[in-house]
């Protein structure tokens, strides 16, 4: 516990599974409920219903749950593990860059495999031992899920507003409902792992490779983070509540170069939160996180508070975006006006 005597409540969090996680449930609870907070008056109602907000909370903390089985499968489907992170390092190690990033999930994969091969010396020898789900060939897919739901949350919102508008039954109505909720929900986790800087850098777990400032090389200062500062400080939603502002839409001006603008987006919300990697790592070194025997640090308090607010901000503006985009889907649209012509006809 390499620059940390917390005592006993870090050994127990060292004790813990060393797995990549973000804020814990109350800190992705927390995300989703400001996303809730910031959506502008004419956002639909429903999402506001106190049982659907309810749910929408509750989902922040999906993602995680699925890891209550061991499975490999669970660990490399998507959702399960690697669409959790994002390490920057590594995507630049491979020779590709940031501004030229493909918005398609399998061709950055593909990218991505072949300059890990060009540049095997930059990348540390994987044991084998510890890679049965065969995820540590990546640097995560954080920025491709979270702009998957952009698109799944879009289309929920599509035929939504086409049965709302097409002689939708109420039973329709409330399923589409349903599903939306459950995809506002799930994303949120995605949209606030991103905000946890520790989830974009191959430093999540303790600083690693060359250390000259002499940052912590402890590896559960992720965990601490994630959960043990915001439970120690007792950081809550209601004190975030007052600093939410209304999420406008994010502007989805085509691009010049052809690229997908909500996934350019996502990635400059990634790229800005890893800035702030050195930052907490100095910030640590610093004694700001360190609150054993003490109140805790005003500095750290604002750190953790802003990242929860910039995520559920984030969060409420990617949900705005994909209503406000939403078209009518067509294919249904023309089943519904069958389905009522037909009634029509008959005697």
């Amino acid at each position: 516990m390499k620059n940390h005597p917390l005592g006993f409540l870090m050994l127990a969090l060292i004790a813990a599974p060393a797995a990549v996680r973000a804020w814990d449930y109350e800190g992705h609870r927390m995300v989703n409920q400001v996303a809730l907070a910031s959506l502008p008056p004419d956002f639909p109602a429903f999402a506001r219903e106190p049982a659907n907000a309810a749910r929408i909370a509750f989902l922040a903390g999906e993602p995680d749950r699925w890891r209550n089985v061991p499975d490999a499968i669970m660990r490399q489907s998507g959702g399960s593990w690697t669409d959790h992170f994002c390490d920057a390092e590594q995507i630049t190690d491979a020779g590709l860059d940031f501004a030229t990033l493909p918005a398609l999930r399998y061709d950055f994969a593909v990218a991505f495999a072949a300059g890990r091969a060009a540049h095997a010396d930059k990348f540390p020898a994987i044991d084998p031992a510890k890679n049965s789900d065969h995820t540590r060939e990546w640097p995560g897919f954080l920025p491709w899920a979270i702009t998957e739901y952009c698109a799944k949350l879009k289309s929920g919102f599509a035929y939504l507003k086409t049965f709302q508008e097409n002689g939708g039954t109420p039973e329709e109505i409330a399923n589409a409902q349903a599903n939306l909720v459950y995809v506002m929900g799930v994303m949120g986790h995605y949209v606030g792992d991103c905000a946890q800087p520790l989830h974009t850098t191959i430093h999540h777990n303790g600083w690693v490779g060359t250390n000259p400032h002499g940052y912590t090389t402890w590896s559960g200062f992720h965990s601490w983070i994630d959960g043990g500062f915001v439970a120690k400080a007792g950081v809550t939603f209601a004190e975030l509540a007052p600093k939410v502002t209304v999420a406008p839409p994010i502007g989805l001006v085509a691009r010049v170069d052809g690229r997908d603008p909500m996934f350019v987006a996502v990635l400059d919300y990634l790229v800005a939160q890893n800035k702030l990697v050195e930052p907490l790592y100095a910030m640590d070194k610093a004694g700001k996180f360190r609150i054993e025997g003490a109140p805790p640090t005003e500095e750290g308090r604002a750190f953790i508070t802003g990242q929860l607010l910039k995520g559920g901000e984030m969060l409420g503006a990617l949900w705005v975006t994909a209503w406000r985009n939403a078209p009518q889907d067509a294919f249904l649209r023309t089943q519904l006006l069958k389905r009522q012509a037909a009634a029509v006809e008959k005697p």
